[in-house]
């Protein structure tokens, strides 16, 4: 008779169960594997065999089928090491375990070639797939065990570190489940850590300051522009220590993503800290925006519900830049496939920095511009302007006076202090309307956004003497409704109209070309 081991396998951030059926017939010895399986999968048997031995059980000595079904499911690494290996010694009478519990029980892990239980990739979406199915067990290597922790009291999670312990907890259940309270604590998570840049660290440059925070307390996407070494990147690096810490369900999203990706090492736990992603402009749309064969997800994908920070903007290719329009739009990434569409979240706030000029010395107060016209107009030209209209925020960022730099004196708020700010707009925020005011729908901007008589006054104006589209037009009324909910206040006055408007007019003064 066949066994029956039930398994995992993730597609996109989710995960879907599979069904190991190992069979052992009369025949010549072979050992066959079959349902869409990958080069890792394929390569379990030698594991397998030497991981056997090593554990004193017996290798395949007749004909060996094994079947991962739905057979329509390409399925790839070695988390099925550890179900083809229980599911053998069990067909060929090596093993009993009773059947309730087999049924009950979803087993991923990979093997060594000692008989050891290796760290897999993408255990906590695999554990929160087998929560929603109802499963009751999940068995798992032991250094998986700090990822998906805080969902301990939800499934009984058995976490083995070699093949003869995995046997033993399955046939007399001599080891206990795992329990979140085991973990002594003793390493300290990295997201737990200071901010590697504080705002205060940052001589001058309030102007840009005023304006991060105000990206991160409505989630908008900022664009930085200024001459070479004013500071652009070091201010987007510092944002992510004004931003708050992850809810527990974007804390599960975001570990989930990091698992799949393979950027979680053994002994990490769920991720606390908004991500920060900042690829080099050499790389390509999948990377950015996500793909392959067997589709992964990109740097939009990985900074969600955090920053990607595209530095030297016009440097990326244009169609590469061109391809994280939707994404920033809609906040999901759609790879299609012959056999199969995956989707993956891209809920990110777009920070991005960019030279005005190919020299970068444009409108400096230190140095000459030694570009012609048309070297800059090519240059700006580079970034398309639907990708330009995306940026709710345009921040010149300027040179900083010698004086200003050599001070010893507290330059400004401590990141601390400005993200109290940001938590408490992003709290009226979520008591007002469940997100940020960058998700609002336009029908939403008519309820949330009420203007009296001299605002929309201003803004007619301001659409006219800017040339706003109607997507320029929703996001300046975002923009303002957070700069309304930063000082406090329900209602959205002509101030705070202006100051959204401000961030307009730097475009027009930096990017004359676009305008």
């Amino acid at each position: 008779m066949p066994a029956h081991i039930k398994s995992a396998a993730v597609f996109g951030i989710d995960a879907l169960c599979v069904d190991v059926e190992v069979d052992v017939l009369q025949g010549l010895p072979s050992f066959t594997l079959v349902g869409l399986t990958d080069k890792a999968i394929q390569e379990s048997r030698e594991r397998m065999i030497a991981a056997l031995t090593n554990s004193g059980y017996t290798p395949p000595r007749r004909k060996t089928i094994v079947s991962l079904a739905p057979a329509s499911l390409k399925k790839e690494g070695s988390l099925y090491d550890v179900p083809i290996t229980i599911g053998f010694l069990c067909a060929s009478g090596q093993v009993r375990v009773e059947k309730d519990i087999l049924e009950s029980s979803w087993l991923i892990g990979e093997l060594g070639l000692d008989g050891s239980i290796r760290f897999v990739h993408g255990a906590l979406p695999i554990a929160l797939a087998a929560i929603r199915s109802g499963v009751k067990r999940l068995y798992l290597p032991k250094d998986n065990e700090r990822e998906i922790a805080e969902i301990a009291d939800q499934v009984e999670i058995y976490s083995v570190d070699s093949l003869s312990q995995l046997v033993s907890s399955l046939t007399d259940n001599t080891v206990q489940p795992y329990m979140a309270g085991d973990w002594d604590g003793a390493s300290v998570e990295k997201d737990e850590v200071k901010p590697e840049i504080d705002m205060d660290e940052i001589r001058g440059q309030e102007h840009a300051k005023r304006a991060l925070v105000i990206c991160a307390a409505g989630g908008h996407n900022g664009l930085l522009i200024g001459p070479p070494g004013t500071g652009k990147t070091l201010l987007a690096r510092a944002m992510v220590g004004i931003l708050p810490q992850l809810s527990r369900e974007e804390s599960f999203t975001v570990t989930s993503i990091y698992s799949i990706a393979g950027l979680l090492q053994g002994g990490d736990g769920l991720m606390k800290r908004r991500p920060f992603r900042s690829p080099h402009h050499g790389a390509s749309s999948a990377a950015l925006v996500g793909g392959g064969t067997m589709p992964k997800p990109g740097e939009v994908t990985l900074a969600h519900h955090g920053v990607l920070f595209l530095d030297e903007l016009p440097e990326f290719p244009r169609t590469v830049l061109e391809q994280l329009r939707a994404p920033i739009e809609d906040g999901m990434v759609t790879v299609s496939r012959a056999a199969h569409t995956v989707r993956f979240p891209a809920r990110a706030m777009l920070v991005a920095a960019m030279n005005p000029c190919p020299c970068g010395f444009v409108g400096s107060q230190r140095k000459s511009c030694t570009c012609s016209a048309n070297d800059i107009i090519r240059y700006q030209r580079r970034i398309s302007g639907p990708m330009l209209d995306r940026f709710d925020l345009h921040v010149l960022v300027n040179d900083v006076p010698a004086e200003e730099l050599l001070s010893n004196e507290r330059s400004g708020m401590s990141s601390r202090e400005y993200a109290l700010h940001v938590k408490g707009a992003r709290e009226r925020q979520w008591q007002r309307q469940g997100k940020v005011n960058a998700e609002l729908r336009p029908s939403e901007l008519l309820e949330y956004c009420v203007l009296n008589p001299e605002s929309r006054s201003l803004l007619i104006k301001a659409q006219n003497r800017f040339k706003l589209s109607s997507r320029g037009l929703h996001r300046l009324l975002k923009v303002a409704l957070t700069i309304a909910d930063l000082e406090g206040v329900d209602r959205i006055a002509v101030k705070h109209l202006a100051e959204a408007l401000q961030y307009r007019e730097q475009l027009a003064t930096a990017l004359p070309d676009f305008v």
